[in-house]
């Protein structure tokens, strides 16, 4: 299986920004990296970072389950598609928690991702006070339920684990949890999938950085991270994506 390492702009990124991805494409070029690497701008910036690209791919923030029409503000998966993406993010926490997004909000992205020719990158994972009243296996258990769709497989689906806690606190939970979470995830794409579910790939995010990477991305069954606000620096971005040689 091979590593993805992910990068997700957020709402961050103007044109300027494009100098920071054509940094990234010459050192890719300079030493071939261990992994596959997507990075995930706004959409304003995607048909331009399209032009630059190589050596790694680029994927949408969030897409629409409709496929086109009355939708204003929305964006389709096949206009991510149109724009050079290959991928796109669907439930992220920020989706789930800020725009009330569901577990079958999610599933039926996913869907429109794939029917468009994208690469689905789902996003699950527990809040603080589930983690602490313990129920974080049960609500990743139940995310994977409801927001993976049964067609799910190693081509269309990658899975990202993010405790919500974690995303852009700088705080990271132990080596044990992450190792304990992702085989428990693991167990879940077994149970609802079958032997497909052991080819997808399962992603760490939450407080990603060059100083923590080699640690996290070491771990058994972590095959990967989403990495949020270092990926904004193509320095900081190369740091974590070439941790991946330790493996």
């Amino acid at each position: 299986m091979r590593p993805l390492v992910a990068g997700n702009w957020k709402m961050n990124g103007l044109a300027s920004s494009l100098a920071e991805l054509v940094a990234l494409k010459a050192a890719l070029a300079a030493k071939a990296p261990a992994c596959d690497v997507l990075v995930c701008p706004p959409f304003t910036l995607l048909a331009q970072a399209a032009v630059v690209k190589d050596g790694f791919a680029l994927g949408g923030q969030d897409c629409s389950a409709k496929e086109g029409g009355a939708f204003t503000g929305d964006i389709s998966a096949s206009m991510l598609k149109d724009a050079g993406a290959s991928h796109v993010i669907v439930g992220h926490s920020e989706r789930r928690q800020y725009h009330g997004e569901r577990d079958g909000d999610v599933a039926a992205k996913a869907g429109a991702a794939w029917r468009a020719g994208l690469g689905a990158i789902i996003c699950i994972g527990e809040t603080e006070a589930q983690r602490y009243a313990g129920d974080a296996n049960n609500i990743c258990a139940s995310q994977v339920d409801g927001s993976v769709p049964g067609a799910a497989t190693a081509a269309n689906t990658t899975i990202a684990y993010e405790p919500v806690w974690a995303i852009g606190t700088g705080r990271t939970p132990t080596t044990a949890d992450i190792i304990a979470m992702h085989g428990h995830i693991r167990n879940c794409l077994v149970r609802r999938l079958g032997e497909a579910g052991r080819g997808i790939r399962i992603l760490y995010g939450g407080s990603v950085k060059p100083d923590n990477a080699a640690d996290i991305l070491n771990l058994p069954e972590v095959n990967g991270a989403l990495v949020g606000g270092a990926s904004l620096k193509a320095s900081d971005f190369l740091s974590i994506i070439t941790a991946l040689k330790q493996v």
